[in-house]
């Protein structure tokens, strides 16, 4: 299965992954430290990338779109947690 969707979670030093293919099963859910989420996402085919506009969220949107990523910056109060 291919990965279409992304969430990001951003934090300080450790990021969540969780990725869905196009029927919405999770195909990805992993756990990277700040300075592999960028590899991460260069072995990953295009893919769309959703994050909530936070402090580091523009630095991470310019460096995955740079990769072929579509990102999408997504307002706080809209973003609600996977369980």
């Amino acid at each position: 299965m291919q990965v279409v969707r992304i969430g990001l979670d951003l934090a300080k030093y450790v990021f969540e992954v969780h990725g869905v293919d196009s029927h919405g099963q999770i195909v990805v859910r992993k756990t990277r430290r700040r300075d592999a989420v960028a590899r991460f996402f260069a072995n990953l085919p295009q893919c769309l990338v959703g994050m909530e506009a936070s402090n580091g969220a523009h630095y991470w949107a310019r460096v995955l779109s740079d990769l072929g990523h579509e990102v999408r910056l997504i307002s706080p109060q809209f973003v609600t947690p996977y369980g």
